[in-house]
């Protein structure tokens, strides 16, 4: 594996017609991905085709906005037991993508937002529980996101197992806010992942110059958000590649001591089998 595309949904509809394929220009590309799970059953499509892939991990977990219905899923109950299941699958390698989501405009109300909060905290404790790394989502709510992560934190090493503090740790998926907020994730041990957003814009770049080399990570987030050349169409692990390369334009570095690094925070992160 020459490169690790941390999250991308390639178990999603979106794939079905030629999955294998996209599977066969990863290998051809030395790439591996986390195919992340929004709910439980793409959780555990995620898990089904890692369980067929050596360069295929799994991420299982509830997105924080679901359908955003008094309908949604919670991470309680039957579907905590059959997260239970999934978590002993030795590809799964996090937990998410998890955290909260406000709307673009911010704009959940209170109960929606006290909903997520619930399911956010009960997937904080499953990971450290079972001593998985969280993906987080976070739209709009990075400051409250924070402040539950670093109240754990604090509660984990006052308590009577301060040992399970080392076990907080994640990192902040399709980062598009400040450089203050990144340095608050960094503080705590989470890193941030970039996608090929950084080939069409600008507006991240004093924020990934700024992070250190050991604290920053390369998705797609397949589907979505095609890097250039490939805007516009749909997205595919194997262009994670793109996205290594404007992590390196970007902080003027080597593209090979980038590459080996982007590998190597993974590998902390997420294990030392990937």
């Amino acid at each position: 594996m020459r490169y690790i595309d941390i999250h991308s949904h390639i178990q999603f509809p979106e794939y079905d017609t030629d999955r294998d394929a996209v599977i066969a220009r990863m290998k051809d590309g030395d790439v591996a991905t986390i195919a992340v799970g929004t709910d439980l059953a793409s959780s555990r499509a995620a898990v089904e085709l890692a369980s067929k892939h050596d360069n295929v991990y799994a991420c299982i977990g509830l997105h924080p906005a679901d359908d955003a219905s008094e309908n949604s899923e919670r991470f309680s109950g039957e579907t905590l037991a059959a997260f239970e299941e999934l978590v002993k699958n030795p590809k799964v390698v996090a937990i998410g993508e998890c955290g909260l989501d406000y709307g673009r405009a911010g704009d959940r109300p209170q109960t929606e937002r006290d909903r997520q909060r619930e399911d956010f905290l009960a997937q904080i404790d499953f990971a450290i529980q079972h001593d998985k790394p969280l993906m987080l989502h976070c739209r709009s709510a990075h400051e409250d996101v924070l402040d539950i992560l670093e109240k754990k934190r604090e509660e984990l090493l006052a308590g009577p197992q301060p040992e399970l503090a080392s076990r907080l740790r994640g990192n902040s998926h399709f980062f598009t806010a400040s450089n203050e907020i990144a340095q608050r994730y960094f503080a705590i041990g989470f890193t941030v992942s970039f996608t090929g957003v950084l080939t069409f814009t600008h507006d991240y770049d004093e924020v990934l110059k700024s992070a250190p080399l050991d604290m920053i990570m390369s998705e797609t987030d397949s589907p979505f958000v095609a890097p250039v050349p490939y805007r516009g169409s749909r997205n595919e692990p194997a262009h994670v590649v793109e996205v290594a390369k404007a992590i390196a334009k970007i902080r003027g570095e080597d593209e090979e001591v980038v590459r080996k690094a982007l590998i190597e925070n993974a590998k902390r992160m997420f294990g030392a089998s990937l």
